[in-house]
């Protein structure tokens, strides 16, 4: 039986200064209070509503890791990273830029900022510069991120 071709994209794939757009997801409150439940991060900037009233955001904004773990989700729904990534190594400058609120819909728009071989063969590291943008086009947040990907197999080398 063969293995299903990866969807993805191989390291060879990237191209320096290329950009790709993930889909687009509405963060609800249903997701703030989830994540305060999974990670167990009750602030009162995130699950208060009478307290968010007393601060410049006027209501419970999402956590920046809720946020980053959307992207995350965000651009493996693009179908970039189905079947060909192997790993998070880094994530550099994650700056929390802007709020988001429930009904704030996010997407991350993602450039290829650097790549190179590894001493394996079978794969290589890709570096992006990510941003978290808004309905309104606020960047939310942005951070410098490489990933392991693997490299096309050499039976596949000739197609995409």
């Amino acid at each position: 039986m063969t293995k299903p071709s990866a969807r993805g994209k191989y390291f060879e794939d990237f191209e320096i200064g290329a950009e790709f757009i993930s889909p687009a997801r509405t963060i609800t409150q249903t997701d703030i209070i989830n994540f305060a439940c999974l990670s167990g991060d009750f602030n009162e900037v995130h699950t208060n509503f009478e307290y968010c009233k007393t601060t410049d955001f006027g209501e419970p904004i999402a956590h920046g890791p809720l946020v980053y773990a959307v992207a995350a989700g965000l651009q493996y729904a693009s179908g970039i990273n189905d079947g060909t990534l192997l790993a998070l190594l880094q994530n550099d400058a994650w700056r929390m830029l802007s709020a988001v609120k429930h009904g704030d819909t996010i997407r991350m728009f993602s450039k290829v900022l650097s790549k190179k071989e590894t001493s394996k063969p079978d794969r290589g590291v890709v570096t992006f510069q990510r941003r978290v943008i808004k309905q309104d086009g606020t960047a939310a947040q942005e951070m410098t991120t490489t990933f392991l990907y693997r490299r096309r197999p050499a039976d596949a080398a000739n197609t995409k």
